[in-house]
């Protein structure tokens, strides 16, 4: 099942992909609140739309959804691999299987979460974030970017969202000399997404350029693009050693934001951090959801795990669920 970056790369450039992949089935496009099924509660009442990273449960793309619209009630799902492979890299039988499952489950997809721009900036020195191996099985280098953006622009359109997470390339030693072109770079991104009224969303990511409520607030307001959005996610800026909540957070224009990640870090004086189950690390969840509601945020909340000390994915991702809906419920939050 698994093919070549070769093969992949060749089939971005094929003419016509927007019209191969159809649209997602019609009923996906129904509110959440008018589709309450299998024991689910209805979402209605929830500020959010509460989903999970479907790989941080399984690869098994059938067995997450499966999980994620039974277990953990949920309404939304954000897809990033499945099935040992990057959504970018499915073939057309593929994403027709995805659509199938997703039907099946009555999940709706928040956002493309994609590997765009994940890569080392052309003409700078080799940043020391650069990694030699895939991410999320992916590995696109800088001269297949523009030809990847196409490609995540219909699977948006096929999948009905009408958002696509991005990064702003391998954090550099000076990122000062190159960061006036990188924002040209991501511009020109969103400018493209615009015509297909595509929301590009900007993760901070503690081996990108971007990582912390500042450089986010930064690059905010150096690209004002309207849907060019970030992807909020304390749990990278607290492993690159800021505080999330209230800092970094106070310093983002708050209708800016178009996405959050959860997880969980810790940290000791002098060792690197380390990903924790929700609620048992630094990070004010509890503060952080008080704030989205105060401050009228209506996105997506989407669980990304990352931390493996239940012993697996699946096990790990439900205590964390666990603790983000404790959070939840401590600051008030009905889902």
């Amino acid at each position: 099942m698994k093919r070549t970056r070769r093969e992949v790369l060749a089939e971005l450039g094929m003419a016509g992909l927007g019209t191969m992949l159809a649209p997602l089935a019609r009923h996906a496009a129904a509110p959440a609140a008018e589709r309450s099924a299998g024991g689910r509660v209805s979402a209605g009442n929830c500020p959010f739309r509460l989903a999970v990273i479907n790989d941080e449960i399984t690869q098994d793309f059938e067995q997450a959804c499966k999980i994620a619209a039974q277990d953990f009630g949920l309404y939304w799902i954000e897809l990033r691999t499945m099935w040992n492979q990057n959504i970018t890299q499915l073939s057309a039988t593929e994403i027709e299987d995805t659509r199938k499952i997703l039907a099946e489950h009555k999940l709706r997809v928040t956002d493309i979460a994609s590997p765009l721009f994940k890569t080392d900036w052309p003409g700078a020195p080799r940043s020391d974030q650069s990694e030699a191996r895939d991410q999320f099985h992916a590995d696109f280098d800088e001269s297949a970017q523009d030809k990847l953006l196409e490609h995540c622009i219909a699977l948006a359109k096929t999948f009905n969202t009408d958002r696509i997470r991005c990064f702003d390339f391998w954090r550099l030693s000076d990122q000062k000399p190159y960061r006036a072109a990188i924002n040209a770079k991501l511009r020109q991104a969103a400018e493209r997404c615009a015509k297909d009224n595509i929301i590009l969303l900007l993760e901070n990511e503690m081996s990108c350029n971007t990582a912390t409520g500042e450089e986010s607030a930064a690059v905010l307001h150096a690209i004002p693009n309207s849907n060019f959005m970030l992807n909020w996610d304390p749990g990278n800026a607290a492993a690159i050693g800021s505080t999330p909540y209230p800092n970094g957070y106070d310093m983002l224009p708050k209708k800016r934001i178009g996405h959050c990640h959860v997880k969980d870090v810790t940290r000791k004086p002098g060792e690197k951090y380390e990903w924790a189950p929700v609620g048992a690390g630094v990070i004010d969840w509890v503060g952080q959801f008080k704030a989205f509601v105060h401050n009228g945020y209506h996105h997506a909340v989407s669980l990304e795990t990352h931390w493996h000390g239940a012993g697996t994915p699946e096990a790990s991702t439900r205590v964390s669920m666990d603790g983000l809906k404790k959070a939840l419920a401590k600051a008030g939050v009905t889902c």
